[in-house]
């Protein structure tokens, strides 16, 4: 990799507004004390420290800095923002996610919610399932009263969180989980019907097959009442079903995972089931499990040589292998803030590298997102990230040690690569180089129980100027006002690039696109060009779930996207999604349909009037003691539409465009 000098790192004017109100250092008068070039020498230097556990001289350790520092700065990867944030500094606290128990019982709901104060405080999102606790009306022999369920404290999280929030430190999200066969489950699938309820909650549906099989073929299927284990009752699969479609419809909750496919691929089975994600959904934990993500940028993949553009494959490999030693350094360095994740962290070593820039990928190769030509494309860059990430925790492995679970997890003694990949892959790793690989895992083992998962990138997408995640663009041109009252177009890169080589661009045409950001239905353009630069919703659902379940394939974890629906789009519309993403092994899936939501704000229509001052002014007119260790809730702009948006924990939901993410 070419090193980048400190002072040329090619930033730009949104990537170093992004990294100024959030991720630098800054003084006692909030001034900044670190350039970028600082911030990202500091995260690289901290990392690369961990090699110092495993003996590894200062020499080694600042080649190893200097080799994270490169990847970074030339923005082939970017790790999530806690690590950007805390990495040398006195908190320390990496990881953007984790998942905590809730015990039925009111000493262990309440132990949780104290534990997740902490991690909000610390900079972390939390994820739940609420699925142990007893139904509402359940006799409480203690004091023979009755339960008030799942939901009413559900209710008591909610507001614990908001106190942390408005105790001065960052909020945190949440994720919220009930089983499709817990006896309350009608409340939670209602309960937040009002925009104004559990507003520091996604919620998701934990979707069983034995419940699917009912939905499909017309039957009832069984409630389970947790106490017990036994059947509580039956319920119309398609009465429920139906709910959970009506609500995504309305303002897209609840969103529905597939818990028995997140649990077929749960690497460490005897140490117990998953029950809940992260607040993004990508990543299914256990209880006290947290996961460090980072996510390589795909624009910076490819190559352009003598007019044709293709995918550097030499330089993925590379940046796959950099990343992988990086992510699993911040383990070794990282400052959990429970004993309980420290230590079940330090037995599974989770780790999650994804992709953002797909859709920058996709436009400079000329490839369509809705197309059979793009979802093999999707298939081939995953299965060499997924194949690369494996050989490379192979090879920690021999120099550190396998993960302490390892012993009867899905690796130990069995060919689980290859009788999963076999037939399946997208043939640029043969069938015989996973099964090669899990030789090698049974005689050295592997250092993490996953390696990769798909993040939806937030504002590392920012600082690395890439489409955010898997998703394609929401727009291609937005017009925007500014300080002096004018109108400012801006134009995605890749798009203006192309226009101006063939001859095409010009402010006229710019300004047609920019007031639905979207060239379909433009005059003058070609169907060629209408076809590659194809947007959010100029992409049908189908693609959408086609293009998860191409990236899931060589997910270890699960891939965060939304499948974004036309405003006149139907119940049966999202029904039929609902279905595609279960029969083609999705792990989850959210939805959302444009302008759904109470109070949406802008649109990408430039008549809207009540539009907010740029960043940069708002920096300005902050208080210093806003700005805790890691920052708190703030507001940015959607890395798709650009519409301000409230961000907390580096998670949010964009309520223009239903773009969703954690950085």
């Amino acid at each position: 990799m070419t090193t980048v000098a400190q002072d040329k790192l090619n930033l730009t004017e949104n990537a170093i507004k992004v990294l100024e109100r959030r991720y630098l250092k800054r003084d006692k008068d909030g001034n900044c004390v670190e350039t970028p070039a600082d911030m990202f020498r500091r995260v690289a230097d901290t990392i690369a420290a961990g090699d110092l556990k495993f003996g590894k001289s200062q020499e080694e350790v600042k080649k190893l800095a200097d080799r994270f520092y490169s990847a970074i700065t030339n923005r082939y990867f970017m790790p999530n923002s806690p690590t950007l944030m805390n990495a040398g500094r006195e908190l320390g606290q990496l990881a953007a996610c984790f998942v905590l128990p809730v015990e039925d019982s009111l000493e262990g709901i309440f132990e949780t919610v104290k534990n997740t104060a902490l991690i909000h405080k610390s900079g972390g999102g939390t994820g739940f399932s609420f699925s142990r606790l007893r139904p509402k009306n359940s006799v409480v022999k203690s004091t023979m009263g009755v339960s008030s369920g799942p939901v009413s404290f559900m209710e008591v999280f909610n507001a614990a969180t908001e106190a942390v929030k408005q105790g001065g430190t960052r909020r945190g999200a949440n994720m919220g989980i009930l089983r499709v066969d817990h006896p309350d489950i009608i409340d939670f699938i209602n309960c937040k019907s009002d925009n104004n309820k559990l507003n520091n909650f996604n919620i998701s549906v934990a979707i069983t097959d034995k419940f699917m099989e009912a939905y499909i073929n017309g039957t009832d299927y069984d409630l389970i009442n947790p106490m017990n284990g036994e059947v509580a009752g039956k319920m119309s699969a398609k009465k429920i079903f139906d709910m959970i479609v009506d609500g995504a419809w309305r303002n897209g909750e609840p969103g529905i995972v597939f818990i028995d496919t997140m649990n077929s691929d749960n690497p460490t089975p005897l140490v117990g089931p998953i029950e809940s994600t992260n607040p993004c959904g990508e990543v299914p934990l256990l209880s006290y499990e947290a996961c460090n993500l980072g996510s390589i940028n795909l624009g910076q993949m490819v190559d352009e040589v003598d007019g044709k553009v293709s995918v550097n494959w030499e330089r993925l490999a590379e940046t796959t292998r950099t990343a992988i030693r990086f992510l699993d350094n911040v383990i070794a360095v990282n400052n959990y803030p429970l004993p309980q994740i420290s230590e079940m962290v330090q037995n599974n070593r989770k780790i999650g590298l994804g992709v953002m820039g797909w859709a920058d990928m996709l436009m400079k190769m000329g490839i369509s997102y809705n197309s059979e030509e793009g979802t093999k494309l999707a298939g081939q860059v995953m299965e060499f990230i997924d194949y690369e990430s494996k050989c490379e925790s192979i090879e920690l492995s021999k120099e550190r040690g396998k993960f302490n679970n390892f012993a009867g997890s899905i690796y130990d003694g069995k060919d689980f690569l290859y009788n999963k990949y076999k037939g399946k892959s997208a043939r640029i790793i043969k069938d015989e180089q996973w099964k090669d690989l899990d030789e090698q895992i049974k005689k050295f083992g592997i250092r993490n129980a996953t390696t990769t998962c798909i993040a939806p990138t937030g504002t590392i997408s920012m600082i690395a100027a890439a489409s955010g995640g898997v998703e394609p663009l929401f727009g291609l041109v937005f017009s925007r006002l500014i300080m002096d009252g004018t109108e400012m177009l801006e134009i995605n890169p890749i798009f203006k690039d192309y226009m101006v080589k063939r001859g095409l661009y010009s402010e006229d045409l710019m300004k047609k696109i920019a007031v639905d950001g979207s060239v379909k239905h433009v005059d003058g353009v070609s169907d060629e060009i209408k076809h590659i630069f194809a947007t959010a919703h100029d992409v049908s659902p189908y693609w959408h779930v086609k293009m998860q379940a191409a990236f899931q394939l060589h997910t270890d974890n699960a891939v965060s996207k939304t499948v974004n629906f036309e405003e006149h789009a139907t119940r049966e519309d999202i029904e039929e999604a609902y279905i595609l993403a279960y029969k083609n092994g999705l792990k989850g899936i959210t939805v959302y349909r444009n302008n759904s939501r109470q109070f949406q704000p802008m649109n990408l229509d430039t008549k809207k009037e009540e539009k907010k001052e740029e960043i940069v002014e708002e920096i300005k007119e902050e208080k210093v003691e806003d700005y805790a260790p890691t920052g708190e809730v703030k507001t940015v702009k959607c890395p798709e539409c650009g519409t301000e948006i409230q961000m907390a924990e580096g998670c949010f939901i964009c309520l223009n465009c239903g773009y969703s993410g954690c950085a």
